[in-house]
């Protein structure tokens, strides 16, 4: 008998009662459910089921009428592209791995991506779509009848008049905004967090960085590309929320932190405001433009997909995340656990005090919810198993990575698995991690002498050290903010094994968990289901999903185990007192060592 006992119920899954998320595919790494590329376009594979053949002829008339959406998510380590039809059914998916890597443009090492690899990315997965189209239902993609982009959030895309980007691309993993958080957020009396667009664009303007000169558009990654297809700088209000605070009544930016950093001393030399460089926030159901010639030549350089589609406001993977685990309603939540990590529940009111462990954000509909981020969360773990597949392959046991992943998380609740993982401590911070206070991160794994030294406790411990900078946000607001959640759905490829890491997550957060039976579609699919409500915007978002989305659902819960959340919790402890031992690696070993 297993040392972890749960109760497990399967229901059926409705809006109201059950939440979740990608997100941030959103952060989702598909290496773990084995969808993602090993490599680059070259190598790139779909996850596109083979359709019934009796859907076929229904399906091939949906697509050639232009009775489809399709969503595409730039994430932290895959471009996907998913089209749906009219019942929100996948129709075929296309992708595209790629990395972030660090660049020293600009003085010092920054996480980017490549310019010209969005758009690489974008056209191949893509044309890789459109290739499953033509194979599965013998015909040709011309016609879509919307489209909407989403990616990862926050970050600084910096461009001049000429549409030219300024800088590479600084992603939401650059921690080096800390003076402009602390300023901003104690201006403000509101929490702007070291990922958020205006604290990039503040550090530079505290840098004095020679770019401001030229600055005349300042975007998230969904927001440019998106500015690129359509000609429109506007973003979904989800997305903005990551850039600048909303105002939730408004739906625009709060005018009084607006008013107050362009009464910055940095700001007075400045031919420019803040509102003057911003995408306008758009809510969900909004026209956001179409497609035009040259947006579809962008797309697809084929030149078989006609221009005029419309096009949904672009959003962030928080916001997809959202509606791909139906959680945008009030007192509902989901996490997203992939390259990142967040929990994000919608609020019923505003949090007492300035809580800088949480963000504030938007979701597609504009309401405000509390968001516990964490900037690492898989790529030690992926690190550790590919560690153990090359062990397996030396041995002449070589086995598909889904199944090593499963084996080794099986492991991590086995009946003799320490539940506090046996004195043994992970550090999973490939970056920096504002959460426990790291500008820069090391991977760390620790042990006592005495530790228990076994392949159970040696993957809980990855798998309790991966949830724990996410619980900290948590803690706070369920705890000490007393923010009431009545359904926390997780979703994210690292989800795929049934109910290790769920009930790990369970005990981490002492709550019930869910994991719905479509928690492998993602933001993408997310994005997609966004671009499809354009439609049917004379009903809430909240009411669209219940009653089209996923009225037939079904997920399963598991409740946290007493034992479990003890163990939990002394792991935790002891997390939390060697983090100097954490904080040394990072004054002592070099980011750049081999």
């Amino acid at each position: 008998m297993l040392a972890l006992t749960y109760r497990i119920t399967t229901a059926k899954h409705h809006l109201r009662t059950q939440g979740s998320v990608n997100a941030m595919e959103q952060h989702i790494t598909d290496r773990i459910v084995g969808t993602a590329s090993a490599g680059r376009a070259d190598t790139a594979r779909t996850d596109t089921p083979r359709p019934d053949t009796s859907r076929t002829d229904e399906a091939a008339e949906s697509i050639l009428a232009g009775r489809t959406s399709l969503g595409v998510e730039f994430g932290s380590t895959t471009i996907k592209a998913v089209l749906i039809d009219e019942h929100q059914t996948t129709l075929a998916t296309g992708d595209f791995a790629w990395v972030s890597h660090l660049d020293s443009t600009s003085g010092q090492p920054l996480w980017s991506y490549d310019e010209q690899e969005i758009w690489q990315g974008l056209q191949h997965a893509y044309a890789q779509l459109a290739a499953n189209v033509t194979e599965h239902y013998g015909v040709t993609l011309t016609r879509i009848g919307a489209i909407g982009i989403s990616a990862m959030m926050h970050g600084y895309l910096a461009f001049n008049g000429a549409g030219e980007m300024l800088t590479p691309f600084r992603t939401w993993q650059n921690t080096n905004t800390h003076e402009a958080h602390e300023r901003l957020s104690a201006l403000f009396s509101f929490n702007i967090p070291e990922r958020w667009s205006v604290a990039h664009l503040y550090q530079a303007l505290l840098d004095d960085e020679a770019h401001l000169a030229d600055i005349a558009y300042l975007t998230t990654l969904a927001g440019y590309v998106h500015w690129k297809l359509t000609g429109r700088r506007v973003l979904g209000i989800g997305d903005a929320s990551g850039m600048f605070p909303i105002d939730p009544v408004t739906h625009g930016y709060d005018e009084r932190y607006v008013d107050l950093f362009n009464a910055l001393p940095e700001m007075k030399r400045r031919d420019w405001t803040l509102t003057d460089i911003l995408p306008e926030p758009l809510v969900a159901g909004q026209f956001a433009g179409q497609l035009t010639k040259q947006g579809a030549a962008l797309l697809d350089p084929s030149g078989h997909l006609e221009s005029g589609i419309a096009m949904a406001p672009p959003e962030g993977d928080a916001g997809t995340g959202m509606v791909a685990t139906n959680s945008v309603r009030k007192r509902t939540g989901n996490v997203s656990a992939g390259t990142s990590i967040f929990a994000t529940v919608v609020l019923e009111h505003p949090l007492r005090e300035l809580r800088p462990e949480i963000d504030i954000v938007a979701t597609p509909s504009g309401d405000l919810a509390g968001m516990s981020h964490a900037n690492n969360f898989t790529s030690d773990l992926n690190a550790w198993v590919t560690l153990f597949g090359e062990f397996a392959q030396a041995a002449g046991m070589s086995m598909p990575k889904a199944d090593l992943f499963a084996l080794l998380f099986q492991a991590a609740v086995a009946d003799d698995v320490d539940l506090d993982c046996g004195g043994l401590l992970n550090f999973p911070f490939r970056s920096g991690e504002f959460l426990v206070g790291l500008e820069q991160g090391r991977p760390l794994f620790v042990r006592s002498p005495e530790a228990r030294m076994t392949l159970g406790n040696m993957m809980r411990a990855q798998l309790c050290s991966a949830f724990s900078p996410v619980k900290i946000g948590m803690d706070i607001m369920t705890k000490d903010e007393g923010v009431r959640v009545d359904s926390l759905v997780a979703h994210g490829g690292i989800f795929a094994t049934p109910k290790v890491a769920q009930s790990i997550l369970a005990a981490a957060f002492n709550t019930a968990i869910t994991v719905m039976d479509t928690a492998a579609r993602g933001g993408a699919w997310g994005m997609a289901v966004l671009a499809d409500y354009l439609s049917h915007d004379d009903e809430s978002l909240a009411d669209f999903l219940d009653a089209r989305v996923f009225c037939s659902t079904s997920g399963t819960t598991l409740e946290p185990d007493s034992y479990a959340v003890a163990g939990f919790e002394r792991f935790f402890s002891r997390f939390l007192a060697a983090l100097p031992v954490e904080r040394a690696a990072v004054e002592t070993v070099p980011l750049d060592a081999v």
